[in-house]
Order: C-alpha cells, then sequence, then structure tokens
C-alpha cells in the first residue's frame, strides 16, 4: 500500500503519518512534527547514575516538603525542583511534585480512563520512565490522559504539539482539557466504581424502602442486613471518612423506622443498627478519634447483648480491647478482649479474638509465655479455620500481622521480621492489611537496617493517598520516623520531613482531609 499526501495537509500529519508506514525514511518531502513546532526542552541530560537518581529523589522529596510549607503552586514547586535538579525533565518533575511514585502516576491516569468508561492500556513503569527521560513519547490519546491526572497541560510537561497537534496547524485542545479534579469536588475522582455510585446508591436504596414502608417491613431488613454486608465486604475499599458518612446516614434512616415497627421487625432492625454502630466504632478509630470510637463500639456491644447476637458482642468488644490498647489502658484492653472471649463463638471467631484483641496486650504487658499459649491456640484455629473476609472477617493475612507486632512488642525482631513477610505475601498489594505488614517489618529492620526501613516506609507513603492513610498506620509511621531520627540516615531524616507535611485524617475545622 502507497500513502499519498499532498501539501494542503496539515505537515504535522504528513511527518506522523509517514512515519507510521515508511519508518526509517529520510525523504526530505517529509516533515515531522518536532520541525514543524513540537516544543522540545531544548537541552541535554547526561546518562544519571542509580545513586545520583536516588539522591535526587530524596532531594525532590525534601523540596516539595518546602515548597508544600511556603503554600507554593504546583507549576511554581515543578519551577524549583527543576532549577535545583537540572536532571529531571518536565514530565517527571511534575509528577515529583504531585508527591506520586511511577506505580502511582500509572494507577492515577488508570483512573482517568475508567472516569470515561473506558479500559485503561496496559504501561509499565520502566515504560513511563522512558517517557520522562525522553526515550520514548506517549500516543496522543495517552497524552491526553496524562495531560488530565497530573492536572497539566501539554507545554507543561514537555508534551506539547507533538504529531498531530502543532501549534501553526493543528485545532486547539478543549477548553477543560487538562484540568484536573479534585478529589472531594468530583465523585469520579474519589475512588473505584463503588465508592463513585455504588456506595451512595446502597443508602439511597435503603432511603427508598423506609419511605416505601415506614412502619418497617421484612424487606427492609433483608436490605439492612444487605447493606451491612456491603459496608463490611468493601471496608478498604473506601477512604474512611467517606465510608463512615454513608454508614451513619444509613443508620439513622433505619432508626426512624424501628419506633414504628412490630417487635420482631424492630428486633431485626436494632441488629443490624448495632453492626453499623459497631462499623462506625472502627471507622473513628481508623479516623483517630478514640471517643468517638469508644461511644459507637459501646453502643454495638450493648445492642449485641440486648438482641442476642453473640457474634456482635464478642466484635464489639474485641474493637474496645484495640482501642484501649492504643490510649496504652492496658487493663480495659485485657477486660474488654477477655469479656469477648467469653461471647465469641468457637472455631474463627475465637482465634480473631484472641490474636487481635487479647495478644497485643499480653505482649505489651510483657506476658511472654501467656502470649505465646495464645499465638499456639489461635494458630491452631487458623490451620483449619474457613477464612472469613470483610471488616467484621478474619484470615490467615490479618493473623499474623497481630503476631508479628507482638514479637514487635516483645522485642523478637528477627521473629517479628519473619512472620510480617508472611503476612505481606498474604495481603492483596496496597490494601490496609498489606500496608500494616510492611510498616511492622519495616519497624523490626529499624535497628539494623535503617536504609532499608525507611525506604519501605517511603514506598508506603508514595503509594497511598493520605485520604486512606489510616491513623493505625500514621501511627506506625510516626514509630518509626522516631526511631530512625535517632539513626540520623538519610532516608530517615526524609521520612521525618514526609511525615512533618502528611495532612492529618481530620482538619482542625473537623472536616476530613
Amino acid at each position: 500500500m502507497r500513502l499519498v499526501l499532498t501539501s494542503s495537509h496539515c505537515q504535522c500529519a504528513v511527518g506522523t503519518l509517514m512515519a507510521a508506514v515508511n519508518v526509517g525514511s529520510d525523504s526530505p518531502g517529509s516533515r515531522t512534527a518536532e520541525e514543524c513546532g513540537r516544543v522540545t526542552e531544548g537541552r541535554t541530560v547526561a546518562k544519571v547514575t542509580r545513586a545520583r537518581r536516588a539522591e535526587i529523589q530524596r532531594e525532590a522529596n525534601r523540596l516539595r516538603a518546602q515548597c508544600q510549607r511556603d503554600g507554593n503552586s504546583q507549576e511554581r514547586t515543578v519551577t524549583v525542583l527543576r532549577a535545583e535538579l537540572p536532571e529531571l525533565t518536565a514530565l517527571e518533575a511534575w509528577r515529583l511534585a504531585l508527591g506520586w511514585s511511577r506505580a502511582q502516576a500509572i494507577r492515577e491516569v488508570a483512573q482517568v480512563y475508567l472516569a470515561d468508561g473506558l479500559l485503561p492500556p496496559a504501561l509499565s513503569q520502566a515504560l513511563l520512565c522512558r517517557y520522562e527521560h525522553g526515550q520514548a513519547q506517549p500516543g496522543d490519546e495517552y497524552r491526553i490522559m496524562i495531560c488530565r491526572a497530573y492536572g497539566a497541560d501539554p507545554e507543561q510537561l514537555g508534551l506539547a504539539t507533538n504529531h498531530l497537534w502543532c501549534r501553526t496547524c493543528a485545532a486547539p485542545l478543549p477548553v477543560d482539557y487538562g484540568r484536573r479534579q479534585r478529589e472531594e469536588q468530583s465523585i469520579d475522582r474519589k475512588a473505584s466504581m463503588t465508592t463513585a455510585s455504588g456506595l451512595p446508591a446502597i443508602r439511597e436504596s435503603v432511603q427508598w424502602a423506609v419511605l416505601d414502608a415506614p412502619e418497617g417491613s421484612p424487606s427492609i431488613v433483608a436490605l439492612a442486613e444487605a447493606a451491612v454486608e456491603h459496608y463490611a465486604l468493601n471496608y478498604s475499599k473506601h477512604p474512611p471518612a467517606t465510608l463512615h458518612d454513608e454508614v451513619r446516614a444509613t443508620r439513622n434512616l433505619l432508626s426512624t423506622v424501628v419506633p414504628a415497627a412490630d417487635r420482631a421487625t424492630a428486633r431485626d432492625l436494632r441488629r443490624q443498627v448495632g453492626w453499623l454502630s459497631a462499623l462506625l466504632g472502627n471507622l473513628a478509630f481508623h479516623l483517630d478519634d478514640r471517643a468517638g470510637a469508644r461511644a459507637h463500639l459501646t453502643l454495638a456491644g450493648a445492642i449485641g447483648e440486648s438482641a442476642g447476637e453473640a457474634a456482635l458482642t464478642a466484635w464489639s468488644s474485641g474493637a474496645l480491647a484495640m482501642v484501649a490498647t492504643a490510649r496504652q489502658d492496658w487493663d480495659h484492653a485485657r477486660g474488654h478482649a477477655e469479656h469477648g472471649l467469653q461471647h465469641a463463638p468457637a472455631g474463627l471467631r475465637r482465634a480473631q479474638l484472641l490474636g487481635w484483641a487479647l495478644l497485643p496486650t499480653l505482649a505489651a504487658l510483657g506476658h511472654a509465655s501467656r502470649a505465646d499459649e495464645v499465638v499456639s491456640e489461635s494458630d491452631e484455629i487458623m490451620r483449619s479455620a474457613v477464612e472469613l473476609p470483610g471488616r467484621f472477617g478474619y484470615d490467615r493475612a490479618e493473623h499474623r500481622l497481630h503476631v508479628a507486632e507482638a514479637h514487635l512488642t516483645l522485642e523478637r525482631y528477627d521473629r517479628a521480621a519473619e512472620v510480617a513477610r508472611t503476612s505481606i505475601a498474604a495481603a492483596p498489594e496496597h490494601t490496609p492489611g498489606w500496608v500494616a505488614a510492611t510498616l511492622v517489618l519495616a519497624l523490626a529492620e529499624a535497628r539494623d537496617t535503617p536504609e532499608q526501613a525507611a525506604g519501605r516506609a517511603l514506598d508506603v507513603l508514595d503509594l497511598i493517598p493520605p485520604t486512606r492513610l489510616r491513623a493505625t498506620a500514621r501511627t506506625r509511621l510516626a514509630r518509626l520516623a522516631g526511631l530512625l531520627d535517632r539513626a540520623a540516615n538519610g532516608a530517615g531524616v526524609e521520612l521525618v520531613e514526609r511525615l512533618r507535611v502528611l495532612p492529618a485524617p481530620i482538619r482542625t475545622d473537623g472536616t476530613a482531609a
């Protein structure tokens, strides 16, 4: 096939299409996009060694933190980075100014595709690296998506007027192109489809059911059970603040039905209100509201006992033990754990109360032999137990996390690291459980390999957006930073600086960050 183009065609199109069908041609009649006005960065970047690349990453993080403290705009931050680190291209500098790793940048671009109802193309970190270093160029569609994800225009990213986009002969891009929507402003940018549409739809279905039968009905009970199941199973998919608001709204809707319902229906609805209260308590804890967590969990436990829901009583007691442990109230922590064990059904629920609620308290009190007995009993149960998913469930990944943390508390660092690695291997990557196990491993490594420990923590900060970073993870990060600050290594100093500018989960005005 021979492609015939005339002088009336846009010369960018001529160059691009000729390159597509006649690769390697040096015909003088084929002008490339670069010859027709493509904006380049106008400088040659020398090959950068791996050691220098790591140094650039650390310095970029430090400069970004400084710019955040100074209130600089994103564009100004990029300017500072490129002035101080001349090896950076515009595309790489913009990513670093956002505080993203390459893996996170790829995910953000994929979210733009998904928001448009499109399947994201496969893109590796190695290919993005080539884009950033000028060794390859993204296609036209992907270039648009990168700009939208980064919140920049092509000129700012060094991607301007390439191929069919020429300043001299191509139409301007749409007005809305390149305008990144902030997470709190656009429902499509909050998270996956489950958060953007599925999560509010659950509450709306409950609302319609209540309007249809304000005196209660078996259908409302079934819908309430489904709502609790949805929230529990998808707990880790949502930012805690977002899920907290939805669970609270659903609980309020059910509360309006209970007084008018018949006795059996009211009892069943109260059970679901109890489970929703348990979720609210756990969410409040992950938002660093320990007093609020105690209030919700106490209500959940009381409803569990009055409604004869032993599993709810046991789980709420375990969660109260978790809250007491966080404030180092060991007497109450042990009391809640033992109360939960009295109500816990045999099997998985007992293993959960042993590992999640009782074991941390025993380790903190230095009762090593009793802690080992608890580990032995719960391990035996977990060998044959059927794992349950979701917030109210329990699996081997979470169990190994609690065992690893107990070893860490008892200063058995090698054993803690070994068990933490098994938890990491069992947990889905980048989930809260994976984050927790990774940070426990970092804490276990901090004394012997502080640089490696700090690197793990920095990877977590690169991969997990602040809105999804639970208070428990923040506590582990702060503890690690305290250890590494004393070690005074480069990565430790960087971690301390990154945590200093990390947004709190709840702002001073009480709104979610």
